[in-house]
């Protein structure tokens, strides 16, 4: 089944295919043009407490921000996991060490943060072999406000508002203390200054999904000309790189047959390379792989956020949040409940953090 939505100049379709009941999936397909010339409620406890310690406009929101952080406390309200499992074993602690800062990195009192689907599978222990140890603050996607820098870092400043995906590897040895806390030290590499025309909760949902988006855009070599067909287009990733297909990689107009990209963000991959012109790509996030699909582990980089950040700014690229949040950080673990069920749109946010 099809259904046609136009616009004044581009033409989207958006594609249902036929899923299991438990999942979601919302395709788009997109062509561009050559240029002429070339809930269940649950609930962190903050009655169950697990030990985790640590050795050795923009501006006016920051600022109101920064004046909550009188001085940096030893101690910070976090939720935690020390075992693996559902999401019956979040836990609520308000004893957590605040992380210290390495010479490189910055301290973030953190204002939003986003979820995403690789949270839900560490939490689970499918990549126990390269996590980090056990207890685990978890949280990849961040926004908040710079209160601390290492005697290394030479672009940010105390006050500073900045949004970032934490971890430089998805899957190797992500950060024992995540965004899901009052404060998280992050490399400064790995981060870039809030956009000037986003809130807290608008930046937090950005990092991870825009990252995944812009850098499988990449690898697949897509440019103006080429067709895509985004599978679940509704989701965090999907939905940028819809948006970034159309307003970096240049402008769509109509539906062809196959299609030249396949970025499945569902798991359909079998479904998708059937789909895909000889010589094509299907770039797989989840699921079996099956060829010609490719799968790859998103790398972070500030940089990356940078770059885009001037088509966040004029508004071309918009976040979207899921309208059921921002969840509070006492919600945290029904949060996950409804990230789990396959059916946000945009993305689950986590806002305030105390």
């Amino acid at each position: 089944m099809e259904t046609t939505m136009t616009t004044a100049v581009p033409k989207l379709t958006a594609i249902h295919p036929r899923i299991p009941s438990n999942s979601f999936s919302l395709g788009f397909s997109l062509t561009f043009p050559a240029k002429k010339s070339a809930r269940v409620k649950q609930t962190c406890s903050p009655s169950s407490h697990i030990s985790l310690r640590v050795s050795s406009s923009s501006q006016s929101q920051a600022a109101t921000e920064a004046t909550k952080v009188s001085s940096i406390p030893s101690e910070m309200k976090a939720c935690v996991y020390g075992e693996y499992g559902g999401v019956e074993v979040l836990k609520f602690d308000d004893k957590v060490s605040v992380p210290e800062v390495k010479e490189d990195q910055v301290l973030i009192k953190v204002v939003a943060a986003g979820l995403n689907p690789v949270d839900g599978k560490r939490r689970q222990g499918k990549f126990k072999a390269t996590d980090s140890p056990l207890p685990t603050v978890p949280g990849y996607d961040v926004a908040g406000v710079v209160v601390k820098v290492g005697d290394q870092v030479k672009g940010l400043k105390e006050g500073d508002a900045v949004y970032g995906n934490i971890n430089e590897k998805a899957l190797e040895g992500p950060k024992q203390f995540g965004s899901l806390a009052e404060y998280t030290a992050v490399e400064e590499k790995l981060l870039a200054l809030k956009p000037k025309n986003l809130d807290f909760i608008q930046a937090a949902g950005l990092p991870l999904a825009i990252e995944t988006a812009y850098e499988g855009l990449e690898r697949t070599g897509f440019s103006a000309g080429k067709s895509i067909l985004v599978l679940n287009g509704a989701g965090g990733v999907g939905s940028l790189v819809i948006q970034l297909a159309k307003h970096v990689f240049e402008n769509f107009e109509d539906l062809p047959e196959k299609f030249d990209v396949v970025y499945d963000a569902i798991g359909q991959c079998d479904k998708a390379v059937k789909v895909v012109k000889e010589g094509g790509s299907v770039v797989a996030l989840t699921g079996a792989v099956t060829p010609p699909g490719f799968r790859f582990v998103v790398t972070s980089n500030g940089d990356t956020l940078k770059t885009l950040n001037p088509y966040l700014e004029s508004g071309k690229i918009k976040p979207v949040v899921d309208p059921k949040g921002p969840f509070t950080f006492s919600q945290v673990a029904e949060a996950f409940s409804y990230l789990e069920t396959n059916r946000a749109t945009g993305k689950v946010i986590i806002h305030p953090i105390p």
